[in-house]
């Protein structure tokens, strides 16, 4: 397998060892609904989680919830709410998100606010080492003593004094960012230097030291990330470990662009994954997501959108007409094509394609142009029961791998009675009416996926 590394800009052999990996990926900060550009690269790595397990590879995948940072409190300020009360309920609706499009492989979500003790941790080991200094407004990590600070980003001292960093004249330099900023305003948290909550950079290093250790296998995370989250990340770890690299392989998903123009509120182009999943389907947006190489700038339109729903129907309705050749009783003993061989030849494509980074489009392709192949087949009755068979089964691995549907029959949608639909949702009306939120919202949540959409008046 290659895998394309943003820290030697090549793609490199995936190495492997004992049949383990080790994977981070940067979460959320839990201040509002998140947005499809956050789905984009949730969607995309849960892919390539599910690609790894496929390849017989133990994957612990953890990811990082920021549930406390100046935007989470400015925000709680505005709605006049508690902002720990705020980030966590912002983190269950991520949560829910996640679980609408499919995106089930993190292992586990690590808080910033459960993990205090090892961030305060390696704060001071920063200290004792010479990289961190205490000032009256926090500590700070001193850039000028990491040699290498900007080498993800390939950029360098001189280069970063026009940046934002932000300007405090308490540093040394206003290069060297927080990694711990006094306050008294609650939530605060106690350290040997005052009253305080953790920098943002300093919370993903001290996560994952403390499942992974120093240095672990892959790094995972937007674009926009690189610097200067990446790039504080590894002056951090490996100056506080002495051990580098932090990680072997950096992987980044390309920006989401809508219409043509990035994203923001003030363009009026912001869109939630909750406002998405009203006009279209989890899995049509899946399908979008992974009709793009994971690296590559995307781009969102309706219009791109109403293709993919049609790509993906058509594959459906493939996957459909195979399971109703299935269960005709007039099937040829021997396959009157060469559509066994055109199957060994489909799956040598699709594999290759992902073993070479990943490469969606590519597989996506070529599923394309082999259901194209089978309706001609199935169409003249060429194809027998055993191909039939490796073929459903061809489309069941994919199924896994991809996170959507191929095999879909006419009575895949729910066969629930009005009778018992009526009594599921008088059920939830009594636990909304008893304040059970969360029961509530599971049933809400299961009903979605069996395609049935419940909405509350």
């Amino acid at each position: 397998m290659k895998v394309y590394n943003t820290m030697t800009r090549e793609k490199e052999d995936l190495k492997v060892v004992n049949n383990k990996l080790k994977l981070f990926v940067c979460g959320p900060t839990v201040y509002d609904y998140s947005h499809i550009g956050h789905a984009r690269t949730y969607i995309s790595f849960d892919v390539i989680v599910r690609y790894l397990k496929h390849k017989g590879i133990s994957v612990f995948y953890l990811q990082n919830i920021t549930d406390i940072d100046d935007k989470i409190i400015n925000r709680a300020k505005e709605n006049g709410e508690d902002p720990l009360e705020l980030s966590h309920r912002f983190e269950k609706e991520y949560l829910d998100d996640m679980a609408l499009l499919n995106v089930n492989n993190v292992n586990f979500y690590a808080r910033a606010t459960e993990h205090m003790d090892e961030i305060i941790g390696q704060i001071q080991n920063l200290i004792e080492k010479g990289y961190a200094y205490d000032t009256e407004t926090g500590v700070y990590f001193d850039v000028s003593k990491f040699e290498d600070f900007g080498k993800l980003s390939n950029r360098n001292l001189d280069d970063l004094q026009n940046t934002r960093i932000e300007v405090d004249t308490t540093k040394k330099d206003p290069k060297d960012f927080a990694l711990w900023k006094k306050q008294d305003e609650e939530p605060y948290w106690d350290s040997p230097w005052g009253k305080g909550r953790p920098g943002w950079h300093i919370e993903d290093t001290a996560i994952t030291e403390s499942y992974f250790g120093p240095q672990y296998n892959i790094h995972g995370g937007g674009l926009d990330l690189i610097f200067p989250h990446h790039d504080a990340e590894i002056a951090q770890m490996e100056a506080a470990s002495g051990k580098e690299p932090l990680v072997e392989y950096w992987m980044h998903t390309g920006f989401l662009n809508v219409r043509g123009e990035k994203m923001s509120k003030s363009l009026g182009n912001f869109i939630t994954i909750k406002e998405l999943l009203k006009e279209y389907s989890p899995e049509v947006y899946r399908f979008f997501v992974l009709s793009t190489h994971y690296r590559s700038p995307i781009d969102f339109s309706d219009d791109i959108l109403n293709q993919a729903e049609n790509s993906l129907k058509r594959i459906q309705n493939t996957g459909k007409n195979v399971l109703e050749k299935l269960n005709e009783e007039t099937l040829p003993e021997e396959d009157e094509s060469d559509i066994a061989s055109e199957l060994s030849s489909f799956k040598k494509e699709f594999f290759e394609a992902m073993d070479n980074d990943f490469n969606t489009p590519i597989a996506l392709s070529s599923l394309f142009d082999f259901t194209h192949k089978i309706n001609k087949s199935l169409n003249d009755n060429e194809i027998s029961e055993k191909t039939l068979i490796s073929i459903v089964e061809t489309f069941k691995n994919i199924e896994d791998i991809l996170g959507f549907s191929i095999i879909v029959s006419d009575d895949s949608g729910s066969d629930l009675s009005n009778e018992l639909l009526d009594i599921i949702t008088d059920v939830r009306q009594d636990l909304r009416a008893k304040k059970d939120w969360d029961l509530a919202d599971k049933i809400r949540d299961n009903l979605a996926d069996l395609d049935i959409s419940l909405e509350d008046k």
